[in-house]
């Protein structure tokens, strides 16, 4: 049986952020292999931290990037904050982002590895959130804005408008990051839940005893106040009553991507 110092251990738990009894079993395990220990260390833990895939993970980071009329945008989840300020994790969520503005939403795929050692780092359930790319054409405009929090981002936009001056777009990134939109448009929302929350109004108008010949006005007049909170061209401009849509001057946005904490 090969001899294992303290010194390999010491050695093996540096290299994998293994404990001190788990990389000494995992040394004895393959006779003293180094390489071999990392291997085996690195696929329980991986097995492990598939355990952890349903604990809350609504802390994280993210991520933004812009260059040659492109914006790239990245959520990279964990469960704490500590995690999430940590240098590797925000290590990771830029290079991730950068890769995206560079090679497409898929280029994250190449850093599965470092995902996964991170995953192992940490012990905590980390998963990718959004990834985005979006180009410019010839005739719209980009604007961004990531809003900072103890050094890390916190909450990312990307929209797209068309015939809108840069600071009225910028504007409207502001409005997004605060006021988090569901949609750009009534016809983005799912129809069944608009039905849904339909009735649900209906219930509600009867149960207050209005008559029943103003129910229909009624409920109109609620789900409209509905979609004002979720639409993002009905919403109030900073709160303002001038809507987004009142604010573009005959533009219009083409989208947007927002991508925050707790989402």
């Amino acid at each position: 049986m090969t001899e294992i110092s303290a010194k390999d251990v010491k050695a093996l738990r540096d290299a994998t952020g293994a404990g001190m009894m788990d990389a000494k079993r995992a040394l004895v395990e393959v006779d003293g292999d180094f390489g071999a220990a990392t291997q085996l260390l690195r696929e329980k833990g991986l097995a492990k931290a598939a355990t952890r895939s349903d604990r809350d993970n609504v802390e994280g980071a993210v991520s933004l990037a812009t260059g040659d009329g492109r914006a790239a945008l990245v959520h990279l989840k964990c469960e704490t904050d500590f995690s999430a300020k940590s240098e590797g994790f925000l290590s990771l969520a830029n290079e991730m982002v950068e890769a995206v503005l560079t090679g497409g939403e898929a280029a994250v795929e190449a850093l599965a590895p470092a995902l996964d050692d991170l995953r192992l780092a940490v012990k905590e359930n980390v998963e990718l959130g959004e990834v985005r790319l979006v180009e410019a054409s010839a005739d719209t405009t980009l604007d961004t804005y990531l809003h900072l929090q103890d050094g890390r981002g916190v909450n990312g936009v990307i929209v797209e408008g068309e015939g809108i001056d840069q600071e009225t777009l910028h504007q409207v990134a502001l409005h997004i990051a605060f006021a988090k939109p569901s949609a750009l448009n009534r016809e983005e929302i799912d129809p069944d839940r608009v039905e849904s929350e339909r009735a649900a109004l209906l219930e509600i108008t009867k149960a207050e005893g209005k008559p029943e010949q103003a129910w229909e006005k009624i409920v109109e007049g609620r789900l409209t106040g509905w979609f004002r909170e979720m639409v993002l061209l009905e919403q109030g401009l900073h709160g303002d009553k001038a809507t987004v849509t009142d604010s573009l001057n005959g533009g219009r946005i083409i989208g947007f991507n927002q991508a925050y904490l707790g989402a």
